[in-house]
């Protein structure tokens, strides 16, 4: 009973004391602002009394905190029109911080009263104060993506497209009325995929692609960021959508190919091939891979002759000829031997002029042609021919 009692009476000279302590910083922090100077300090003694867990639900604290760093920033905002020395990004980032102060304004100003209501006495005037200042959020973002400091650029830009979704703004509409979000999302994700870091990447990604002029970037980023944890059928969303709409982008259709390949998804890869065919039919790239994908799809013939059309584009180039003759060994195969003598000879002597062809193109890919041309000698019989290839297999 006694320590209950010691215990309410130290409380009752502790809360006076707290308070009196708070009311004396609040009182000299308006001094510093009504001063015109010392607007730091002001802020200093705030940031000290939410330091205090006791303080952090008073308005008041908030209030004259934002009023010292947008004092700040209208200082700085002077001498950088007045090109007077002042540190542009230190100018960003009061901004920045004036956002984050008010916003938290705004989380404490939606708290119910007793009886359940609640009074908006702040975000009406908030908003207003924020509003003509959310434009060096972008500025400060694009600022730091020119000095690839990813980690500033990515809160910059995040910190702008949330504002869209805030409910301090929620009058203004910016996600209706404010035609630079997508851009912006675009630069928090590019900002993201450079820190390599999944989570930030996708973050606005969404968004990000409604960015017309930069929409293909953001799907790379987004499928990459999908690939780096392991979400294959995210990763392979990503690239589909991208090859549907860029079809010519370098990096969604082999990739895309590669994906369906590792799956066993041969008819999808053997589709994407046609679809890319038909927006650009003479694509040595989109050729090539409609050649594997018949012959793993064992379509021997259709293989050859998309072979025969790519080499007819580009003689030099050597992995058709590598296929054709891979096919033409395939179709000898499946003939037999003793009904079919001619045809399997045929189709042999096909696969020895491919390859050997591919041979010349590719001199140090002895571990691809000499293997074949060791089949195809033998089954030729051409001692000669065979002998320094066994030699050749023999060294190595």
């Amino acid at each position: 009973m006694k320590h209950s009692q010691r215990l309410l009476l130290l409380l009752l000279i502790v809360i006076p004391c707290l308070a009196w302590a708070q009311k004396k910083e609040l009182s000299q922090a308006r001094s510093y602002i009504k001063s015109g100077k010392d607007f730091d300090k002001a802020e200093k003694l705030m940031t000290g009394l939410l330091r205090d867990s006791a303080h952090r639900d008073d308005e008041r604290i908030y209030q004259v905190w934002a009023e010292a760093v947008h004092r700040q920033y209208l200082a700085a905002n002077e001498r950088l029109y007045l090109k007077q020395k002042q540190d542009t990004a230190a100018f960003f980032a009061l901004g920045r911080r004036l956002f984050d102060i008010l916003e938290r304004l705004d989380s404490l100003d939606m708290r119910p009263d007793k009886k359940g209501r609640v009074k908006m006495d702040y975000r009406e005037k908030s908003a207003r104060l924020l509003d003509p200042l959310r434009n060096n959020l972008f500025n400060g973002g694009s600022f730091f993506v020119r000095k690839s400091d990813w980690k500033q650029a990515f809160d910059y830009m995040d910190t702008y497209v949330e504002c869209a979704r805030q409910p301090l703004f929620q009058a203004l509409r910016y996600d209706s009325t404010d035609a630079r979000l997508p851009e912006a999302a675009y630069w928090a994700t590019y900002s993201g995929y450079r820190m390599k870091d999944a989570s930030l990447t996708l973050r606005h990604s969404q968004l990000a692609v409604r960015d017309t002029a930069r929409c293909q970037f953001a799907l790379q980023f987004i499928a990459e960021a999908r690939q780096w944890t392991a979400d294959t059928a995210g990763y392979v969303a990503a690239l589909q959508e991208g090859f549907r709409r860029y079809p010519r982008f370098p990096y969604f259709f082999p990739r895309l190919i590669d994906a369906y390949n590792a799956q066993g998804l041969y008819e999808r890869a053997l589709a994407a091939c046609d679809s890319a065919l038909a927006v650009d039919d003479s694509s040595q790239l989109f050729l090539f891979a409609k050649s594997s994908a018949l012959l793993r799809m064992r379509q021997y013939s259709e293989c050859i002759e998309v072979c025969d059309r790519l080499i007819g584009i580009n003689d030099s180039l050597p992995e058709p000829y590598f296929n054709a003759a891979t096919a033409f060994i395939s179709l000898a195969e499946g003939l037999d031997a003793k009904k079919e003598k001619r045809l399997v000879e045929m189709s042999y002597q096909s696969a020895r002029l491919y390859m050997e062809r591919y041979r010349k193109l590719k001199p140090d890919e002895q571990k691809k042609w000499a293997p074949v041309l060791y089949r195809i000698y033998l089954n030729l019989n051409m001692g000669k021919q065979f002998d320094e290839i066994d030699r050749l297999l023999n060294d190595h």
